[in-house]
């Protein structure tokens, strides 16, 4: 195990801002090693630190962790994100913000829309990428759920008239997770004070108009060719469990987990046994 913390890591401890290409990008980091990229979904007050605060700590235990907030979120830049084509414009952004910390091949752990993104990245930079964890992961094809899923209709729906709210805001977690009682009132008014700053307001990412899922990127996941673990909620109702089915059959070199009674963030609702997870593969002992 490398690096102990004398102290518990915070958010606004490890926090750190870049310049890369464009956009300044905020992100956070702890640990040495081998460098580990967490990217984050799309959902409504949405941050790297907001996504993975169960289990940065860990990871930073065994790796240089570095969760960013993508261009669009948090504290980032707030350019006009191309929606039709997000996961390239991300990939392009992680491979930008890589070369300005001096990061040439790192592990990633993608969820949902940061999945897809991740996919997206490695394809584009396969020598980059070293072995990838993809979380309910945004690029498949859901064979059997109809669509759009009810988290991606709460999605939509956030930015609509009369606005975002509290109440909109916890209807939309209550579908990330399998049990309500797991999101704290910290989590949900955090992330709604996040979804409310006045530039992410005026121009959302996502709404009914401006829809995702304009660039499948299941074509070319045998192309792929990191070794990939899949990690999926059973009971996931924003990117359904069978969206991991072709997946699982396309990319060469991969494996799949599963969580029962658990819904889109099983880093959340699952942290300790995810955390276990995630570092065993990432280092190569499962």
């Amino acid at each position: 195990m490398k690096g102990g913390f004398g102290m518990r890591l915070t958010q606004e401890g490890t926090r750190r801002t870049v310049r890369a290409g464009e956009n300044i990008i905020s992100y956070h980091e702890a640990g040495e090693g081998e460098a580990l990229v967490l990217i984050h979904g799309s959902g409504p007050g949405a941050t790297g630190w907001s996504n993975y605060s169960r289990n940065f700590e860990h990871l930073a235990q065994h790796f240089r962790v570095i969760a960013l907030d993508l261009p669009g979120f948090g504290a980032s830049s707030k350019p006009d994100v191309p929606y039709e084509r997000v996961y390239s414009y991300y990939a392009e952004v992680i491979a930008e913000f890589l070369d300005a910390i001096d990061i040439q091949r790192a592990y990633f752990v993608g969820n949902s829309m940061g999945g897809g993104a991740t996919i997206k990245f490695a394809l584009d930079h396969p020598d980059r990428a070293i072995r990838l964890v993809l979380m309910g992961a945004g690029g498949g094809f859901p064979i059997f759920s109809p669509q759009p899923a009810e988290g991606v209709g709460h999605l939509l729906d956030y930015y609509e008239a009369p606005g975002p709210s509290r109440e909109k805001l916890r209807k939309f977690l209550e579908v990330m997770v399998f049990d309500p009682k797991e999101l704290t009132d910290d989590l949900i008014e955090e992330r709604f004070v996040t979804s409310t700053q006045p530039d992410i307001v005026a121009n959302p990412l996502f709404t009914r108009k401006r829809r995702p899922g304009g660039e499948p990127l299941f074509p070319q996941l045998p192309k792929l060719k990191a070794p990939t673990l899949l990690v999926w909620g059973r009971d996931d109702r924003t990117v359904p469990f069978d969206n991991a089915f072709i997946m699982l059959k396309l990319i060469p070199d991969v494996r799949l987990h599963v969580f029962g009674k658990c819904g889109h963030w099983t880093q959340w609702e699952r942290s300790d046994e995810f955390n276990a997870l995630v570092t065993g593969f990432l280092l190569g002992e499962a």
